[in-house]
């Protein structure tokens, strides 16, 4: 998944957290998240059975911004439908540091007993893991904060951020917004990101990707009356098997590259010519370069299905159509530098072994433009993202609630020397 850590992080600096997390109101604030890990159970379970699939996130968003609120927090919707929530000591047009997590999800509940509580203290249901975690994180921050007398009135010099469109095609929608050149970004020193349950990573690579819908048309008709006129739907299938059979498109090929046909349509009935097929593709890579080459591949693949379909048919033949409806950037940030130092740090104060990978989240936006950004798991730990089996185990999760809180810390003292002293 990524290469280990490979530089130890130094001493001084482990000291450093090791003093950070000892002062008063952190280390209140560290014990605050294993003592009240029934609340934030309780949280995620509930926002969880709020259905946010990709474009339809309004209700989940609207009920963030009320637990925001009820916390004490600033706390609104931007014009994209982000949910942007400031402690109330901040600033107008103080630098701040960004804590994000998406609120969609690629599957939703079709009901909230589709959400449900095990008897081991599991959660299972779409989304209890992508990015249930990630948001439930966010209201135990802003909780953690409000009723921690020590930071009353210290300078908090955060923004925390649910956003939308990070999942399917929503194409990173929301972190576009808030980082578009008149955008909140001007505000913004640097962005961790949760996404997910998992303290094993630090995503400092930006996995570029570029997305595709492909339609075939033909005339159709009736399958036996018309047999023989082009079909769209076996032209698709043979665009398909061309290009996955391509040399290029090796799973071991380096650098790592992936494809995948996740959507395939066409049709109304058995004895029925389809008019038309359509399929939606994903191209991932860890080199851009590679990324258009596999773009150019499918054009080849699917003009060469065309071509053979529209050989062997007797009539009617069929047309394609390639369009592009999703890329994310790349982007890479440097290992020196000093967000990647405090994660570091930081998991070695609490024994937490990390590793270095590129993903696609998204950190994609702000570490394209150069912005220091990491993406990181919020604790716990979780599985089948994505699919109907989604679960998610609190157990630990504390542990990587403190990690968040205390790499929070050390960038807004960053931002502002002051912040968060006990």
């Amino acid at each position: 998944m990524g290469a280990a850590l490979t530089q130890r992080p130094d001493a001084l600096r482990v000291r450093a957290v090791a003093q950070l997390a000892a002062e008063p109101a952190i280390a209140r604030t560290l014990e605050w998240f294993a003592a009240e890990k029934k609340w934030i159970t309780e949280r995620h379970l509930e926002l969880c059975r709020i259905p946010a699939a990709t474009f339809r996130e309004s209700k989940r968003a609207e009920w963030m911004v009320v637990q925001f609120r009820s916390l004490g927090w600033d706390a609104r919707l931007d014009k994209a439908g982000n949910v942007v929530a400031y402690p109330q000591s901040v600033r107008d047009g103080q630098p701040v540091v960004a804590l994000t997590a998406h609120l969609d999800t690629v599957l939703e509940p079709r009901n909230a007993d589709e959400i449900r509580l095990g008897p081991d203290g599991g959660l299972q249901g779409p989304g209890v893991a992508d990015n249930g975690p990630g948001l439930a994180a966010l209201l135990a921050v802003a909780r953690a904060v409000r009723e921690n007398s020590l930071l009353a009135g210290a300078a908090l010099p955060v923004v925390l951020i649910a956003n939308v469109g990070e999942e399917g095609e929503g194409n990173l929608s929301g972190m576009r917004y808030l980082c578009r050149p008149t955008g909140l970004v001007s505000r913004i020193a640097s962005f961790v990101v949760l996404d997910g349950p998992s303290v094993d990573h630090i995503t400092n690579r930006a996995l570029a990707s570029r997305r595709f819908e492909l339609t075939l048309q033909g005339p159709g008709g009736h399958s036996w009356s018309d047999y023989g006129v082009g079909n769209p739907v076996h032209a698709l299938s043979r665009a398909i098997a061309f290009f996955a059979e391509t040399p290029y498109c090796s799973v071991n090929g380096y650098p790592r590259t992936s494809f995948n046909f996740g959507v395939i349509e066409g049709g109304t009935s058995i004895n029925s010519i389809p008019n038309v097929a359509r399929a939606k593709v994903d191209i991932r890579s860890e080199s851009g370069s590679r990324i258009d080459d596999m773009a150019a591949l499918l054009t080849t693949a699917v003009e060469r299905a065309i071509e053979v379909e529209n050989d062997r048919a007797t009539g009617g033949r069929v047309t394609a159509k390639l369009r592009e409806i999703g890329s994310r950037p790349g982007g890479q940030m440097a290992e020196d530098s000093p967000i990647l130092h405090y994660v570091r740090a930081t998991d070695a104060h609490l024994g937490i072994r990390a590793h270095l990978d590129c993903a696609s989240t998204d950190a994609n936006i702000p570490l394209s433009l150069g912005i220091p950004a990491i993406s990181i798991g919020a604790g716990g730990q979780g599985g089948g993202a994505h699919t109907p089996a989604e679960w998610f185990h609190p157990e630990r999760r504390e542990l990587g609630l403190r990690r968040i809180f205390l790499t929070l810390c050390q960038l807004m003292r960053d931002v502002d020397s002051t912040a968060v002293c006990g």
